[in-house]
C-alpha cells in the first residue's frame, strides 16, 4: 500500500471529532485575524445600532426604550446576515479561485469538516455581535427583556446561520471571486434595508412592505421580533417553513453548480 493510501486509511480510522474541532478553530481564528473582515462585520451592526437604536431613540423616554429593544432584534439579524454572507461567500469564492478548495478535497480531512467549520465560525461571530448589541441595549438603551425572550432571540440568531450560510455558498458558486465582495454588498445592504432591519417598515413606503417577504432577512427579522414579543406578520411556522425551503433550494443549487465546476476542472 502506498503512503497516500495509508494516510487516507489512517485518517478514516482516526477519531473524527478532533478534526472537526481543529478545522473550526483555525477557520475562526483566520477570520478573526482578518481585520478587514472582523472589524467590518462586527463594526457595521454595532455602529448602526448605536446611531439608530441608542442615539436617535434615547431622548424620547419610553419610546426610546421601545426603539432600542425593537432594533436590537433587527440589527442582530443584520449582523448575522453579514457574517454569513461575507464569511462564507467571499472566503469560499477566494479559496476556490486560489485552488485551496482542491487541496482540501484531495486531503484526507472529511469534506463535511470544511463546510461545518465555516458554519460554526459564522455562528460564533453572530453570537459575538449579538452579545455586544445586547450589552449596548441593556446599558445604554435601558432595554429590559424577560429571560424567556432572551433565550428565544438567541436561538433565533443561531438558527439563522443555516439559511444565510446556504445563501453565501450559492453566491460563492455564482459570482467570480474578484467580484464576490462587491456583489455581496449589492445584495446584503439593499436586502437588509428593504426587509426593515435598519428602520421599521412602518416608516417606509407601503410598497416595500409588500415586497419584503421575498427576502430571507425579512423572515428572520420577523422571527427575531416575535422572540421579543412584538408579533410576526405571518404565523411563526410559516416563516420557519419559508426559511427551511429557502435553505434547501439554495443548498441544492450550490451543490449542482459545484458539481458542474468540478466536472469542468
Amino acid at each position: 500500500m502506498n503512503p497516500t493510501a495509508m494516510s487516507v486509511v489512517h485518517a478514516e480510522r482516526a477519531p473524527q471529532l478532533p478534526l472537526y474541532l481543529k478545522e473550526t478553530k483555525y477557520e475562526f481564528l483566520r477570520l478573526l485575524r482578518a481585520r478587514a473582515f472582523s472589524l467590518a462585520t462586527i463594526g457595521f451592526p454595532v455602529m448602526f445600532y448605536l446611531l439608530f437604536g441608542i442615539v436617535v431613540g434615547n431622548n424620547s423616554g419610553a419610546e426610546g426604550e421601545w426603539r432600542a429593544r425593537y432594533l436590537l432584534g433587527t440589527y442582530s439579524i443584520f449582523g448575522l446576515a453579514g457574517v454569513c454572507l461575507f464569511g462564507v461567500c467571499v472566503t469560499f469564492a477566494n479559496e476556490r479561485a486560489l485552488g485551496w478548495l482542491e487541496v482540501k478535497q484531495a486531503s484526507p480531512m472529511p469534506a463535511a469538516a470544511y463546510l461545518l467549520s465555516k458554519l460554526l465560525s459564522a455562528a460564533a461571530f453572530a453570537v459575538i455581535i449579538f452579545a455586544i448589541l445586547s450589552a449596548l441595549g441593556v446599558t445604554l438603551g435601558h432595554v429590559t427583556i424577560p429571560d424567556r425572550q432572551w433565550v428565544h432571540l438567541t436561538l433565533t440568531v443561531l438558527g439563522g446561520v443555516l439559511p444565510f450560510t446556504a445563501l453565501g455558498l450559492l453566491l460563492a458558486m455564482l459570482v467570480p471571486p474578484s467580484a464576490a465582495t462587491g456583489v455581496g454588498n449589492l445584495i446584503y445592504l439593499p436586502m437588509s434595508f428593504l426587509s426593515g432591519l435598519w428602520i421599521p417598515l412602518g416608516g417606509l413606503p407601503k410598497w416595500i412592505s409588500t415586497f419584503a417577504p421575498v427576502f430571507p432577512t425579512w423572515h428572520m427579522g420577523q422571527l427575531a421580533l416575535w422572540s421579543l414579543g412584538y408579533g410576526a406578520k405571518w404565523p411563526v411556522w410559516q416563516h420557519v417553513l419559508w426559511l427551511g425551503c429557502f435553505t434547501v433550494v439554495a443548498l441544492v443549487l450550490a451543490a449542482v453548480l459545484f458539481g458542474k465546476n468540478a466536472a469542468r476542472a
